[in-house]
C-alpha cells in the first residue's frame, strides 16, 4: 500500500453530517465529475443498475440506459452526473438527495454499500506512491462542521467506519492514537 499522509486538518476538524441542513449535496456536486470510483468498484457499480433503476427518476432512469452508469478510464472512473449536476444514482426523499445504491444496501438488497468516496466524503484520497488523505471543504457542508463541533464529534469519529473499509481496523486504531499528521503506513 505504500504511505499514507493524512492531514493535519483531518484530525483536528470536526464534523457530523446535517442532511437536514445540507439536503445531500455532496451527492448533487456540480461539475460534471460524479464520484471518483476505484477500478474494484466498477462491477459493483455496474451490478447495481438493475436493482436501483426502479428507485431512481426516469430521466436518471434513461441516463443509465442509454449512457451507463460511469465515465472514465481505469484508475480515473468516477459516477455519470445528470445536467453537469446530481449523481445518476441519486433519488429524491422528502427533499433530500440520497444514494440509491446505500438505500438498497440498507433494504438488504444490495451488499456493496457504496463507493468509498462517497462513504469518505469530505475525506478525499489522493492516490499516488504516498496517499494522502485530506479534507475537501464544500460550503455545504458548514453545518456539519457546526454540528460537528457543538455535538464534539471529531471528523475521524464520524467517518470511522469509512476509514475501516479504506485502511483496515489496525490503521484506523494507529491513526487515533496519534496526533500529528503523519499516518502509519
Amino acid at each position: 500500500m505504500g504511505t499514507v499522509q493524512v492531514d493535519r486538518n483531518v484530525l483536528s476538524l470536526s464534523f457530523a453530517c446535517d442532511l437536514k441542513a445540507c439536503r445531500g449535496a455532496c451527492c448533487t456536486i456540480p461539475g460534471g465529475r460524479g464520484a471518483p470510483l476505484l477500478d474494484e468498484e466498477i462491477e459493483h457499480i455496474r451490478s447495481a443498475v438493475a436493482v436501483v433503476a426502479p428507485l431512481l427518476s426516469e430521466r436518471h432512469q434513461n441516463i443509465l440506459k442509454y449512457e451507463g452508469p460511469l465515465e472514465g478510464a481505469p484508475g480515473d472512473y468516477h459516477t455519470r452526473c445528470v445536467d453537469n449536476g446530481p449523481c445518476v444514482f441519486v433519488v429524491e426523499r422528502d427533499g433530500i438527495a440520497a444514494c440509491s445504491i446505500e438505500l438498497a444496501h440498507r433494504e438488504g438488497r444490495l451488499e456493496w454499500r457504496k463507493p468509498l468516496s462517497c462513504h469518505l466524503f469530505p475525506l478525499r484520497i489522493d492516490r499516488g506512491v504516498v496517499h494522502r488523505v485530506r479534507y475537501e471543504y464544500l460550503s455545504q457542508c458548514e453545518p456539519a462542521l457546526a454540528k460537528g463541533t457543538q455535538e464534539r464529534i471529531p471528523m475521524t469519529s464520524f467517518l470511522r467506519e469509512a476509514m475501516v473499509r479504506a485502511y483496515g481496523e489496525p490503521w484506523v486504531q494507529a491513526l487515533e492514537s496519534t496526533d500529528h499528521p503523519a499516518g502509519p503506513e
